[in-house]
């Protein structure tokens, strides 16, 4: 007998649930809204899947089937991977790590720059007008970006914009500028042979983001470093200096023994030659009324700034600082220093390169009121010393006339403002005095320094010695106190007076003022050398570490830079490691050597490899 399969067309309305879901899926995708139509779509079919598994299940019951289970847990092993994967690249993108492997950090933000970006004050933006976005630039961007939300940037069309670029005034493609608030600035201009910079980003980010300019001076007319010229100027030094919205400018105190008032850094680049006691006396009042000395001196010169680091508590010692490792090559007169004191000039240098080709070591003994700091240690001995015959070639150390190391060979130095500095010179003629009565007689002269403190009897002490006007009154004779003991040998006369002011007690900085019949003495002015505010000083004992050639190698222009910043007094300004550029990796091979290199490539290497099989291919046979 035939059986006739029984026909159940409702089993296909499964593929309904898939096509509904799909329907729901496209319609939010394509129009970026996912309102109620594309999710009913997507719930109405994911319900009529879920019934028909359970009527599949009830009817065949294969969920308990072997082969179903096995698909399951494929299934499940598949999501769970797609799941991972996908946490994984969340997180990678949400908490970005890279290694950089590079010599200078290339693909990697340098401190200065991350510190910069996260200590924004106002959202800064970077337009770049370009057709082409550069992989390379936009990384360094995101990099950027990814620092701090305030920091952002845009690649634009100047053609499909131009009210834009009208705007900035771009006059080609490639041009890239840095906008914040209402300011704005040229970064540079990007090309197919130029790509974006750190350097010229992060200096242009200082500028704009800087509230003023700070003049820095360089003293000349001794023998110091030109600012522009020869190998042996800092040209390199006063750029990069420029570039940090620093105003640069050269200083002749002989033609003026004056520092301009608006100077917030003194330099002094390795004086060959000594310096006019006017000179000296201009230096003194300049860090007297609050300025910031830089002083590079170099060995076997005598600048006579002498009596000027006595009162810092700083000592120059002529000897050559030597370093005897020869770790760099540098030789033995260029010392190598890797260890840095903890200041915010060197606090992001940590094992950092820098050297300083004959330097010599700078000593500190304590004053008060200066807080000395080391910033350059060189190895401790027997890897350096300071050496006293600089005459021969033979370096060794002899313990009697010789120093051990590790030398200082830089110091930061603080001056706070004395407490007599800041107190208020009192008014030596009040504006108001006691009146006594007839019955009253004079205070004698010889009892104007005195400083008693009275019974509620005696005459009053005027609160500020300039509101009060207490009218005394007869009483009876004041009695004194025992602690009247610093008071004139000659007693008081017999005064009569009630006081109608309150007491206080007078320190010696505010003299009692007397009747008229009584003059008073004047008080004694602070000394002209005290300073009236916070002063600052860096010495080093180099200056050729900053010349053209030797800024910008390693660490060098970066203690030279951060010392600048850390003078002028400017908080804001990141002090830290500055952005290098990209290195020249180019080699330059003669013909000999480029043939040598084909031959060896396309010949001798191939050789090597068929050999080496044809006798394995014999061992084995």
């Amino acid at each position: 007998m035939k059986t006739i399969a029984k026909k159940t067309p409702w089993k296909f309305l499964f593929w309904f649930g898939p096509f509904l879901v799909a329907a729901g899926l496209t319609a939010g995708l394509v129009s970026n809204n996912w309102g109620a139509i594309p999710l009913a779509l997507i719930i109405l079919g994911s319900v009529i899947i879920g019934f028909w598994l359970l009527w599949q299940n009830k009817q065949s019951h294969w969920w308990g089937q072997r082969s179903t289970q096995a698909g399951t847990n494929a299934l499940v092993a598949t999501v769970a991977v797609l799941a991972i994967l996908g946490l994984i690249n969340f997180l990678g993108t949400r908490y970005h790590t890279r290694i950089d492997l590079t010599e200078t950090k290339l693909f990697t933000l340098a401190p200065q720059s991350r510190e910069l970006v996260r200590s924004l004050q106002v959202p800064a933006k970077v337009w770049v007008f370009d057709l082409n976005q550069d992989p390379v630039d936009r990384d360094l961007l995101e990099n950027y970006h990814r620092q701090s939300s305030k920091f952002n940037f845009e690649y634009v069309d100047p053609q499909a914009r131009p009210g834009l670029a009208r705007k900035f005034g771009v006059k080609d493609y490639g041009e890239v500028y840095l906008e914040s608030g209402d300011r704005r600035q040229l970064v540079q201009v990007v090309g197919p042979q130029e790509r974006l910079s750190e350097v010229k980003l992060t200096n242009r980010l200082q500028q704009i983001s800087s509230l003023g300019t700070a003049k820095v001076y360089f003293l000349q007319g001794h023998g110091e470093h030109q600012l522009s010229g020869t190998e042996d100027a800092i040209s390199q030094a006063v750029q990069a200096l420029n570039d940090k919205n620093y105003t640069t400018s050269p200083l002749n105190l002989a033609e003026k023994p004056s520092v301009p008032q608006d100077a917030a850094v003194v330099v002094v680049a390795g004086p060959k030659r000594a310096l006019f006691e006017t000179e000296i006396k201009a230096l003194r009042d300049y860090l007297n009324r609050g300025g910031n000395l830089l002083l590079m001196i170099d060995p076997n010169t005598d600048p006579k700034v002498e009596s000027l680091l006595a009162e810092w508590g700083v000592k120059l010692d002529n000897r050559l600082a030597v370093d005897a490792s020869g770790s760099v090559g540098l030789g033995p007169a260029a010392p190598l220093v890797t260890q840095y004191g903890k200041h915010p000039i060197t606090k992001d240098f940590g094992n950092g390169i820098s050297f300083y080709p004959l330097a010599r070591p700078v000593d500190t003994t304590p004053v008060g009121g200066i807080e000395a700091t080391p910033l350059l240690l060189t190895k401790p001995y027997p890897n350096s010393w300071a050496e006293s015959d600089q005459e021969s070639e033979n370096l060794q150390f002899n313990p009697e006339s010789d120093r051990k190391g590790p030398l200082t060979l830089g110091v930061a130095l603080t001056r706070k403002p004395s407490a007599k500095s800041q107190e208020v010179q009192p008014n030596p003629t009040p504006t108001a005095n006691p009146t006594p009565t007839p019955t009253s007689p004079p205070v004698p002269k010889n009892e104007t320094k005195a400083n008693p403190t009275p019974t509620p009897t005696s005459p009053p002490v005027p609160k500020n010695e300039t509101k009060a006007n207490p009218t005394p009154t007869p009483t009876s004779p004041p009695v004194p106190t025992k602690n009247e003991t610093k008071a004139s040998p000659t007693p008081s006369a017999k005064p009569t007076a009630t006081p109608t002011a309150p007491i206080t007690t007078q320190t010696k900085a505010n003299p009692t003022p007397s009747s008229p019949s009584s003059p008073s003495s004047p008080p004694t002015p602070s000394s002209p050398s005290s300073p009236s505010a916070e002063s600052r000083m860096v010495v080093f004992g180099n200056s050729d570490f900053a010349i053209n050639g030797l800024f910008d190698k390693q660490l060098n222009g970066d203690v030279l830079l951060n010392s600048v910043t850390w003078l002028s007094q400017q908080d804001q300004q990141p002090l830290s490691i500055s952005p290098k550029e990209a290195k020249d990796r180019r080699i330059n091979l003669t013909a000999a050597q480029a043939n040598l290199l084909e031959l060896s490539s396309l010949l001798i290497l191939p050789m090597i490899g068929l050999v080496t099989a044809a006798i394995l291919w014999w061992l084995r046979r």
